[in-house]
């Protein structure tokens, strides 16, 4: 992308997943809550949050921050079930998610790196990484990532679109 370095990689520590993508993707986002607000019809409404930033989901989820290079790359993960219709999370520290291998659980890393391109220009990387702890596991992983892998697809092509127009325009909103 059109951006040094720091602006990129400030860009992407500060991605407000709230604001990713457009209508394709915000129902993609809707349809996979289906399960959960279901489940929650009882209880009102469930909690929707206004900003979403990597230390916003370390902060008030289960999702945690791996590890950071500053200014270069920022990894992050979770453990669940996330196949399920209502997606399981189980709590764990940075520490122990490598060598975290229960059966009936999945691991998700995911990382944001950068790297110089050129004059002024930046190579902006966006991998995801999923690891099932078990054989059962995985066949039902499959069988949900036949189905919802082309949206969470879609998803990280946007994040990295919205991470490009605030490195390429910063103070734009």
């Amino acid at each position: 992308m059109d951006a040094d370095l720091a602006t990129t990689y400030r860009a992407a520590r500060e991605l407000d997943l709230t604001q990713v993508g457009g209508a394709l993707v915000k129902w993609a986002f809707q349809v996979r809550g289906i399960p959960e607000r279901m489940g929650s019809r009882g209880n009102g409404p469930p909690r929707v949050p206004t900003r979403m930033t990597l230390d916003d989901l370390s902060a008030s989820s289960d999702w945690v921050i791996l590890g950071e290079r500053p200014s270069a790359e920022v990894a992050f993960g979770a453990v669940g079930r996330f196949w399920k219709p209502v997606i399981e999370w189980h709590e764990i520290e940075p520490r122990d998610f490598t060598d975290f291998t229960t059966p009936g659980w999945g691991k998700i890393a995911c990382s944001l790196s950068v790297q110089p391109y050129g004059q002024n220009r930046t190579l902006l990387t966006y991998d995801v990484r999923t690891i099932l702890n078990d054989p059962l596991s995985w066949v039902r992983f499959r069988r949900y990532w036949h189905l919802i892998g082309p949206f969470v697809g879609m998803i990280e092509r946007a994040a990295l679109r919205t991470i490009a127009a605030a490195a390429e325009h910063p103070g734009r909103d």
